[in-house]
């Protein structure tokens, strides 16, 4: 009997070391959100600071002043992801993030701008589309205004870095 419990205790032991019982324990309902925005490195783009190597904590997930050019149509900064209702993503619903996020459309018809890789976070299944929508959505807000989006040919108001196209 007591191989049978130092097997079982081994095993709970495995268990317990895994990341999704990490995860798990850490708890919190918005856990698996929280993580998929870590590996899927939303912050790396939408955190303030962060494309200086700099990345601000009070700035989390809350858009960059720091945009990239996309040859031939214009430069792009990154939103505001946190629930902010002026400057965020508080008008949006789970199902207008989850749709954006995999189809890279947003809710005014407008596509995303190419350097958003929505093309690799298309295959997320449901669950976890759902997990990140509501753990955005659960972020405290966050009012930063982020600059517009500027058109080709026209001059960029705020930094950016230029995003090199391969050709043709």
């Amino acid at each position: 009997m007591s191989s049978f419990l130092s097997r079982a205790a081994i095993a709970a032991a495995l268990f317990a070391a895994t990341p999704a019982a990490a995860q798990q324990a850490a708890g919190g309902p918005n856990a698996r959100g929280e993580y998929l925005s870590r590996i899927m490195d939303c912050g790396g783009c939408h955190t303030g600071g962060a494309l200086t190597g700099q990345p601000d904590p009070r700035l989390n997930l809350a858009g960059s002043q720091v945009g990239f050019a996309v040859p031939g149509l214009g430069v792009f900064y990154p939103p505001n992801l946190t629930p902010d209702r002026e400057t965020g993503l508080g008008g949006w619903s789970e199902a207008e993030i989850i749709r954006a996020v995999r189809t890279g459309v947003r809710p005014d018809g407008r596509v995303l701008a190419p350097v958003m890789p929505w093309h690799s976070y298309a295959a997320l299944n449901d669950a976890d589309a759902r997990a990140l929508a509501r753990y955005l959505r659960s972020l405290p807000p966050v009012r930063n205004e982020t600059p517009r989006m500027i058109g080709a040919g026209e001059t960029p108001t705020a930094p950016y870095l230029t995003v090199v196209v391969p050709g043709r």
